[in-house]
């Protein structure tokens, strides 16, 4: 069971590219990157998860956990890259009604 995580800051903006599995095991690891970044202020955070294969309830906790901080830090989170099953998961946790989440990554200036 492996993650790898990367992280591109720049300045306020905060891209997370997570891939492998989220369970229990890697949770903590997931935890330990996004929080210190959650709890800067007016972070804008993205987090991509379309090379992520698995994700249990562990793995939504700490999304959950880091959104709530982000928000109380005048932030903004989003999750990007969503497979059909992570958004499935997602959708019946309600999860997706309330964390700001695109099944299509972003390209691009407009």
């Amino acid at each position: 069971m492996n993650i790898s995580i990367d992280v591109n800051e720049n300045n306020a903006v905060s891209e997370i590219k997570v891939s492998g599995e989220i369970d229990a095991y890697t949770a903590p690891k997931l935890r330990e990157t996004l929080f210190p970044m959650s709890e800067q202020n007016g972070v804008k955070m993205t987090v991509d998860l379309s090379d992520v294969s698995y994700m249990d309830s562990t793995g939504l906790g700490v999304f959950v956990g880091v959104f709530k901080n982000v928000r109380s830090n005048e932030g903004e989170f989003k999750i990007i890259g969503l497979s059909s099953r992570l958004q499935r998961l997602f959708d019946i946790t309600g999860l997706a009604d309330i964390i700001d989440i695109n099944s299509q990554i972003e390209g691009g200036v407009q």
